[in-house]
């Protein structure tokens, strides 16, 4: 009898142990590793913001957007399937240890199964050494998902700066504000969520996401001009003023109309503008801008022009569209002529440094060397038409303002320049005016102007010469304005079709729910870490397999 307990009991070590041992070693990896992977399901798979690992929220310090689910939110993850993991294979495991003994170490069965017991018992314990390799490797793995998505997203980030900084350099777009009091030169706009208004100041790819930022209430905003950015309403970012649609898409050309004092540059204006609408597919940016031309128009036609107010001016802001030549912001800025009577006063137009073009109002009959070759004659046909000879010299004006542009950044490099001679339609009336039409340049160097058409000329820029009165001829008039902008007129007037909708629709998500590339990007990890991980424990178990057969 006692033969026979002895021989089961050897057979139960040299049979049993490796058999039992085996058994709960490969029971043990794989249920501490399914433990995980529930963790991780648990964690990354469920679509909503307050689970096991909660979505930071943005902070109020800065932008109203999420950070990039690869910059905090995935290592947040990973703490949180490590910290519930981790504990639960060890209770698990602990667990598992009791129950054996309980069941099989009870009464005088005890002496006789502790070899299983035994095997259990070493099996479990000695499972942590291939399970710490295992959670490294499945670590590593993880890490590697993240790195290569990082790597993915930076490229990303990278390609799209690039693209939108070489769509900004071919297109020379330039974005500026058109506000007194500001008259900023604007690198990136604020940008007001069409859903919940807030106020976006780094919306472009970054640490908030390459494509899209995620807003706070949920809506996803596009980070580039290309992807429909422009379509967002912009604000200036130092006096936060509402900006025009398309900026940042479409180059804004600010135009300054430079004169004395009553050299005619409102009259000018609302020609120019009238010229616009009725030539080019042209739109007000500003309603208020649309009701002060109308008046101005009504001023023209009884004769009686309002002067000027002498606060600093809000550009009057017309959107230009040529389909095939391309489009244009125009920023038209009309200062009473006394802002350009004193050096400080210029110095506070800072938007004339902005811009490519210069539009210089010159009003014949403020020219000393006109005055006083004006006969008896001029002098009561001028006073018949209501006109006041005045006292500012059109040079001195001119000079104070290439003054204050030389001693600025870019040197006040202007590429075009318009000399626009006023009163034109008096001026051939008057003996002194002979020859102006024909040659404009050559009857202002010999009224005293020689030294600035000089200046003009050998100032790199491309410079022509209009004589303007009443009636104005509109097409001369484009001509000149599209020059001025860098536009070629069209062949024949646009047929105005009707324009797309601009706002941004964006996509939302509930409060309840994270961003959609939270949810992706999780899942997508989730996945990925799974399959990779198999696949490495499969080869180094077929490695392990090969050199112990061999």
């Amino acid at each position: 009898m006692w033969f026979f307990a002895v021989l089961v009991w050897i057979v139960l070590i040299w049979v049993a142990f490796p058999i039992a041992f085996a058994l709960t070693l490969a029971a043990t990896i794989l249920g501490a590793v399914g433990i995980y992977f529930r963790q991780a399901g648990g964690v990354l798979l469920p679509d909503v913001a307050e689970g096991r690992s909660p979505v930071e929220r943005p902070r109020q310090d800065r932008d109203p957007a999420y950070r990039h689910y690869l910059v905090t939110q995935v290592w947040r993850d990973w703490w949180a399937i490590t910290r519930t993991a981790l504990p639960q294979i060890i209770v698990t495991a602990a667990d598992a240890i009791r129950g054996a003994t309980g069941a099989l170490m009870g009464e005088a069965r005890g002496l006789f199964l502790f070899p299983i017991w035994l095997a259990i018992w070493a099996g479990v314990l000695l499972a942590a050494l291939p399970l710490a390799a295992l959670g490294l490797l499945i670590t590593a793995v993880y890490a590697l998902t993240v790195a290569a998505g990082m790597l993915a997203w930076l490229a990303c980030v990278t390609v799209l700066r690039t693209l939108e900084q070489l769509f900004m350099l071919v297109r020379r777009i330039l974005q500026a504000c058109p506000y007194p009091g500001c008259y900023a030169k604007i690198t990136l706009p604020v940008y007001a969520c069409p859903s919940c208004g807030e106020r976006h100041r780094a919306l472009a790819p970054n640490l908030n996401g390459a494509v899209r930022h995620a807003c706070r209430c949920g809506a996803r905003l596009p980070t580039t001009i290309m992807l429909g950015r422009h379509r967002l309403q912009a604000h200036c970012p130092d006096c936060d003023r509402q900006l025009p649609a398309r900026i940042g898409r479409v180059r804004v050309e600010p135009v300054p109309f430079v004169g004395g004092p009553d050299a005619g540059k409102t009259t000018f204006m609302a020609l120019a503008v009238d010229a616009l609408l009725t030539g080019l597919d042209t739109e007000f940016v500003d309603q208020g801008d649309e009701l002060t031309f109308l008046q101005l128009k009504r001023q023209l036609a009884t004769g009686h022009m309002i002067k000027t107010g002498t606060q600093l001016p809000k550009a009057v802001m017309l959107d230009v569209t040529l389909p095939r030549e391309g489009s244009r912001i125009l920023y038209l800025f009309d200062p009473s002529g006394e802002h350009y009577t004193g050096a400080s006063k210029v110095e506070a137009m800072s938007y004339l440094a902005h811009g490519e073009a210069l539009l210089i109002v010159v009003d014949p009959f403020a020219l000393p060397a006109v005055q006083d070759s004006l006969v008896s004659g001029d002098r009561e046909l001028l006073a018949a038409g209501g006109l006041t000879l005045a006292r500012e010299d059109p040079a001195d004006t001119v000079h104070r303002v290439r003054n204050e542009l030389a001693g600025r950044a870019d040197g006040g490099r202007q590429r075009r320049i318009a000399v626009v001679v006023t009163k034109a339609d008096l001026l051939r009336q008057t003996a002194t005016g002979e020859g102006a039409a024909d040659d404009p340049a050559s009857w202002l160097a010999a009224m005293g102007m020689g030294n600035l058409t000089r200046a003009l000329a050998a100032s790199g820029a491309k410079v022509r010469y209009f004589l303007s009165g009443l009636p104005a001829d509109p097409a001369e008039i484009l001509t000149l304005l599209t020059w001025l902008i860098g536009l070629r007129p069209p062949a024949r007037t646009p047929s105005r079709p009707a324009r797309p909708q601009r706002a941004w629709l964006p996509a939302t998500r509930p409060p309840d729910r994270p961003p959609l590339s939270y949810t992706l990007a999780r899942r997508l990890i989730f996945t990925v870490t799974i399959v990779l991980s198999l696949t490495a424990v499969s080869l180094l178990g077929y490695a392990g397999w090969t050199a112990w057969s061999g």
